[in-house]
């Protein structure tokens, strides 16, 4: 909070006083009651002051405590008014500190060096025009000047305490509110990373359903140990489907649940079995793995590897049907990994599987999350093709 902030806070009148309130006002009042009755006692023992002098003294300094209750609302006008009041009447001297006090706690550093010069003046004034019996002139102003730079320098104390205190509040609020924030995306990108998971798992389920439904439509007259094998790989794969789903299911239920599940992770080894997977479904896949060493490959590097090819054997399911895809995946600790992708245009036996247009974006920024690039079109025979490159280690 800067000091404009606080000046323009401060200067609001408050519209209701809570219990502190009331209990810091009663006892600033009666504070000043107490300073005032003293010097009223003291100013009786000069003989040259005359009664009505004195109850007039008397009378000024209760008004001057009772004016004290406004001193929340207007803290500057009420000081210079008691500072000016006091310097004739000295029974007011005790709401004026009190006063002075206020201003230091409430107002910025040049609103109190005038009001507290101003006091520092009156000392003086106050000893020579009305002076106290008990002490000489040096002693009583003294005293008085002792008096308001004690009184500003607490007040100046109190209102530094207050800020820091308020500092403090406000940063521990923005910790608390960063640290919530930071929560949040963690969890938001927990859940697109499971997501864009369960994208590349599902997509491929269901487009090996596709193709083995589709066979069995067109195929009625199919032999049947076919039919039987194309009804297991639809049940296998509806199986897994729905593994996954559950799986996905379960994590987006848990608020604080990161990560894919305790399944374990495909990784560049499993490759083949993915190959192999497509080529069962009809699929004609050539694999050019050119990794000498494949289990060696990090986890994460061989995973998006893998979620690459697999986005692209899907593709080439639902919008080439009947063409071939060949598979070229190369590289070295040095050099990293590339992956390359292609098929000719397809016979328009594909499987008719809807689907978002997301998975290469998706890819995309997997790879660009790894410290990789993606990049993919069309041919010029009109073809498909993705390349992508990945540092060893992420």
């Amino acid at each position: 909070m800067d000091v404009k902030t606080e000046e323009t806070a401060e200067v609001q009148p408050r519209t209701a006083r809570s219990v502190r309130d009331w209990a810091v006002d009663i006892l600033c009042i009666a504070l000043a009651a107490v300073i005032g009755i003293l010097a009223a006692e003291a100013l009786r023992k000069d003989p040259g002051a005359s009664p009505a002098l004195l109850f007039f003294d008397q009378i000024v300094g209760a008004l001057a405590c009772v004016a004290l209750w406004m001193r929340r609302r207007w803290p500057v006008p009420l000081a210079v008014v008691l500072v000016v009041v006091s310097t004739p009447v000295p029974p007011a001297a005790g709401a004026m500190l009190v006063a002075v006090f206020t201003v230091a706690v409430h107002r910025p550093f040049r609103t109190v060096a005038a009001v507290g010069g101003l006091a520092l003046i009156s000392e003086p004034l106050q000893a020579a025009i009305r002076p106290d019996p008990d002490l000489p002139f040096p002693a009583a102003t003294a005293t008085g000047l002792l008096l308001v730079l004690t009184v500003i320098g607490w007040g100046m104390f109190v209102r530094s305490r207050r800020q820091l205190v308020l500092s403090l509040r406000e940063r521990a609020r923005r910790a608390e509110a960063e640290a919530q924030l930071r929560a949040e995306q963690a969890q938001r990108l927990a859940r697109e990373r499971i997501a864009r998971e369960m994208h590349d798992v599902l997509a491929h389920r269901l487009s090996l359903l596709c193709v083995h439904a589709g066979a069995l439509e067109f195929r009625p007259d199919a032999p049947p140990a076919e039919v039987a094998r194309a009804a297991g790989v639809i049940r296998d794969s509806a199986h897994q489907a729905l593994e996954d789903l559950r799986e996905v299911i379960g994590v987006l239920r848990a608020p604080g649940a990161e990560g894919g599940g305790d399944r374990p992770q495909p990784t560049l080894a499993a490759l083949e079995e993915l190959v192999e997977e497509s080529r069962q479904a009809g699929t004609e896949v050539v694999l050019d793995q050119r990794v000498a060493d494949a289990p060696s490959v990090p986890e994460a590097t061989g995973r998006t590897v893998y979620r690459i090819v697999q986005e692209a054997l899907t593709n080439a399911r639902k919008h080439a049907g009947g063409a071939a895809v060949r598979i070229t995946v190369e590289g070295s600790p040095e050099a990293g990994l590339t992956v390359g992708i292609t098929n000719p245009p397809g016979d328009g036996s594909g499987a008719s599987v809807p689907g978002s247009g997301q998975g290469l974006i998706g890819l995309a920024e997997r790879a660009a999350l790894a410290g990789g690039r993606l990049s993919h079109g069309p041919t010029p025979d009109g073809g498909f093709r993705v390349d992508g490159w990945l540092p060893w280690r992420p």
